[in-house]
């Protein structure tokens, strides 16, 4: 079955590391081009461990590094490699990953600068770290390098939605799904449709990328828990539930689906329950979404001197991401926005808009604008992130609030009113806010 982009979808234009980012390792294990690979390619190939069901990723890192050993020159080793390097972290959270995978996918690049697989693996390290600029160059070198080849599909698709090239993103996207309709092709289907506001059709989306199955326990487990998290966005917090325990079911003690866990439980008003999910998931893996959604619920619940301990484990885990080369400056610029120096946020904010001109670092800038009390600016720049028709809870409840201090109120009941349509209870610190505010200004 083929999902089809609604063409009203390609009109000119979830903390976090960046969904569109995330899904670039996807395409980790598979080095089929699009072509069925024949006679030297094929012999070539055959040399090359396959991953079995069940296999580990530390065991397919082993006979990676034990093929890179026995043939040193040869990029294919190196490449895979450093693909099963970002596949790591995307396992563990370990960023210091990213510079085992960067030494390798060099290696690789060194020996054959004009490998389609070599560069695409360079690309999915550029997207990882946020670098949307360089990842697009190195997807067109690698296109450019196989232009029959779907390899650099993943790359193209994901650095031109963060770079803000919707319509680019689609054109790539379309080709991708019609030709290689996978997992790797439907989720990003689903994420394109969620950024145009229409959320059945991601929904839609995800399901079939949930029933392609995948290379690896992971890869499933991350659109179950995708899944999951459009469920609860749409209010269906049954579902959601069910879709975060099939993902642990999948893979054992899988960070975000237990901290959609957590999430279910606060949207069930169950705040303490879920302050206790989401510690444990900062525990064992102190990424800035887990550690913002754990002060958030301490801080809906009244807990403002835990949520204070717990929001300063930000600044160490920022320190370790940039050290390992991910710019997190729009996630950043909403903590220093909501939590921090709103000051710093704007800086950060246009630092992020200056480098990924998308969506979300409107966002990230209208609402830092807004809190550093120029709500006009920061009222123009949320029109901005609701370009696409976004139906984020999160983008409408800042667009609503910058309205309201703009003196829009008729913006301000209208945006406030959608953030709440979906789910009610979508965040247990912001949903409360938009509905004091509605009820003020007769909402």
């Amino acid at each position: 079955m083929t999902a089809r982009l609604s063409p009203r979808l390609l009109r000119p234009a979830t903390v976090v590391l960046t969904f569109i980012a995330a899904l670039a390792v996807f395409w980790l294990l598979s080095r089929d081009s699009g072509a069925p690979a024949g006679g030297a390619e094929a012999r070539r190939e055959a040399a090359l461990p396959v991953p079995t069901p069940g296999e580990s990723t530390d065991a397919r890192i082993r006979d990676l590094q034990r093929l890179a050993a026995a043939a040193p020159n040869d990029a294919r080793g190196p490449t895979q490699l450093g693909f099963a390097y970002l596949q790591k972290v995307r396992e563990t959270g370990d960023a210091a990953f990213y510079g085992k995978a960067q030494g390798v996918i060099g290696d690789a690049l060194r020996l054959a600068p004009r490998d389609p697989a070599a560069l695409t693996a360079a690309g999915t390290l550029a997207l990882a770290r946020h670098d949307f600029r360089g990842a697009l160059v190195l997807g067109r070198r690698a296109r450019a390098a196989a232009p029959d080849s779907l390899q650099s599909a993943p790359v193209l698709v994901d650095a031109n939605v963060e770079l803000g090239r919707y319509r680019d993103a689609g054109r790539v996207l379309q080709t991708f799904v019609d030709e290689k309709p996978t997992l790797a092709a439907y989720a990003r289907v689903s994420y394109y449709k969620e950024l145009h506001g229409d959320l059945p059709g991601a929904l839609d989306a995800m399901r079939l990328a949930v029933s392609s199955g995948g290379d690896t326990a992971e890869n499933v487990a991350y659109v179950q828990t995708l899944l999951g998290n459009l469920d609860l966005q749409t209010g269906r917090v049954g579902a959601a539930d069910a879709a975060y325990r099939a993902a642990l079911a999948r893979f054992r003690g899988y960070p975000p689906a237990a901290a959609g866990i957590a999430a279910v439980a606060a949207a069930r008003g169950r705040l303490a329950e879920a302050a206790r999910g989401y510690r444990d998931v900062v525990s064992r893996l102190p990424l800035p979404q887990y550690v913002f959604a754990l002060g958030e619920v301490e801080l809906a619940a009244g807990r403002g001197s835990q949520a204070r301990q717990d929001l300063a484990l930000v600044g160490a885990e920022e320190r370790l991401l940039r050290a390992n080369g991910v710019n997190v400056d729009v996630d950043l610029a909403l903590f220093e926005a909501n939590h921090g120096s709103s000051a710093r946020a704007v800086t950060l904010a246009r630092r992020a808009w200056a480098s990924s001109p998308s969506v979300r670092s409107a966002d990230a800038l209208g609402w830092a604008l807004t809190r550093a009390g120029h709500p006009r600016g920061g009222l123009a720049w949320a029109r901005r992130s609701l370009v696409l028709g976004s139906r984020d809870p999160s983008f409408l409840h800042h667009a609503g609030m910058s309205a309201l201090a703009a003196g829009r109120r008729d913006l301000a009941r209208t945006w406030l009113a959608r953030s709440l349509a979906d789910n009610p209870r979508w965040s247990p610190l912001y949903a409360p806010q938009a509905r004091r505010a509605l009820a003020r200004i007769g909402g």
